[in-house]
């Protein structure tokens, strides 16, 4: 599977793809240290990289976890990660996690990606709910979801703790398959 976004496109983790997301992580470690902590620990080094992407390869062939890049097509560098993660099978139902890299940010490949991932979601992982559990001051990812059309369910009390940091409430955001 490969979803062109224009100049960049969608695809799902390779085990090739250790050096350019060692890469993506380095460049913004200070964008990824509070919300993608243990992405961040997990890649600071080539050979840790390519430890992580054999991991995120073998849970994406188990369906235990999705994680896809979003890739410019010159270069094949990566602008960004999006995890299709928490899935339970029984209710069918998965969360959305992502990361832009910050010379991407704001040109609406996030939300696009979103877009196409939960159709996949729906149509081909036939997922009926999708969340984002995102921060209130990350601006950014809640325009992500409103732009997809997410909605807004639920404050959840201390539901996340950044490194060093105290626990912080965070907003439940959903989206549902249309059943016709």
């Amino acid at each position: 599977m490969q979803v062109n976004l224009g100049s960049y496109y969608i695809s799902p983790i390779r085990s090739k793809d250790g050096w350019s997301i060692c890469n993506f992580t380095s460049a913004n470690e200070d964008r990824l240290k509070r919300y993608f902590p243990k992405t961040l620990e997990q890649n600071l080094t080539p050979d840790l990289s390519n430890i992580f992407v054999e991991k995120k390869v073998k849970q994406f062939n188990d369906k235990e976890e999705f994680l896809y890049t979003i890739k410019q097509n010159e270069g094949h560098k990566v602008a960004g990660l999006i995890y299709i993660k928490e899935v339970d099978w029984t209710k069918k139902q998965g969360e959305f996690a992502y990361a832009i890299d910050y010379n991407f940010e704001g040109k609406g490949l996030t939300t696009k990606a979103i877009k196409q991932l939960s159709e996949h979601a729906f149509e081909i992982l036939e997922l009926e709910t999708l969340q984002a559990i995102v921060h209130k001051n990350n601006i950014g990812s809640i325009k992500v979801v409103k732009n997809n059309n997410f909605t807004w369910i639920k404050t959840l009390k201390n539901e996340f703790t950044p490194p060093g940091e105290k626990p912080l409430d965070m907003e439940l955001y959903e989206l549902y398959k249309k059943i016709e």
